[in-house]
């Protein structure tokens, strides 16, 4: 097919669950993957009511090969494909894109000039510098142009900064304000460790870096820019993502458990389950 209009090209976009919530302000929340690789666990994400998957390459032995198996298959299930890189580098964010990722999640961005890398490998020109490619899997493999397939995939790519360090804190004003960035998402876990009280979660200072962040993200949604904030670590506090984002309006993504955590839980509860069926057989 040839294509002489942008509006013939959209037409092959695969949606971005993930980005339509947001900008409809409506929580957004994704399932982490970090150890099962077969594409049956997206079934499981999708009929469970997930909106996206997120496939962790910080805390996983994957490889790309494998992420972009999984970022295809949620495309096809109607899931927004994440994925977290293990470094802000051109190789990895541009290949996770090129293999389907619709979201990309770089961990440690402590400043502007930071934020501002992940921006220039994430983003087409003019906005960044990530090399052009032909039949991406979020255009369906179509053969569409580099003049339509650039901004499409611009306008269909979520860029998301973690904030995990104080010195994060210190210049989320700058990080917030880089053009590009969408989301600014809380690593609680790292977070809380560079505090001093790592693992405390329901501490005073979390609150307040929750505010300070959705503040910095506030002040730069304007003329049609909208910077979300972002909840990680907090899947066991689900208490505590319910009260910041009813505080935060702007509070819209949620890290909501991961396929190790659930699956571990199972199995204790199995396991407890038949030792005291055997505990009872001792004891009749």
């Amino acid at each position: 097919m040839s294509f002489t209009t942008i509006e013939q090209a959209q037409k092959f976009a695969t949606p971005n669950p993930l980005k339509e919530k947001l900008d409809a302000g409506v929580l957004a929340h994704a399932l982490s993957i970090k150890i099962v690789s077969s594409i049956e666990v997206l079934g499981f994400a999708k009929s469970a009511g997930y909106d996206a998957c997120l496939i962790d390459l910080e805390h996983s032995p994957f490889g790309l090969e494998t992420t972009n198996q999984l970022s295809c298959a949620a495309l096809s299930l109607g899931l927004t494909p994440i994925v977290r890189v293990p470094a802000n580098t051109s190789d990895w964010i541009s290949r996770t894109l090129d293999g389907g990722a619709q979201a990309i999640i770089v961990p440690h961005v402590n400043s502007a000039a930071e934020a501002a890398n992940v921006v220039k490998y994430a983003r087409f020109a003019p906005l960044g510098e990530r090399s052009a490619t032909g039949t991406m899997p979020m255009l369906r493999y179509a053969n569409v142009p580099a003049k339509f397939a650039n901004p499409i995939c611009n306008d269909l790519v979520t860029v998301i900064c973690m904030i995990e360090t104080e010195r994060a804190l210190e210049d989320v004003d700058s990080i917030a304000a880089v053009e590009g960035v969408d989301v600014l998402l809380i690593g609680c876990g790292d977070l809380t460790s560079d505090m001093g009280i790592p693992g405390d979660m329901g501490n005073p200072r979390v609150e307040a870096a929750f505010d300070k962040v959705s503040a910095a993200a506030r002040k730069v949604s304007v003329n049609g820019r909208k910077v979300s904030v972002g909840f990680g670590g907090l899947h066991n506090r689900l208490d505590l993502v319910e009260k910041f984002a009813k505080k935060n309006d702007n509070a819209r993504f949620v890290m909501a458990g991961a396929d190790n955590t659930f699956l571990l839980q199972a199995i204790v509860d199995g396991g407890s389950a038949i030792q005291k069926v055997e505990n009872n057989i001792k004891n009749a």
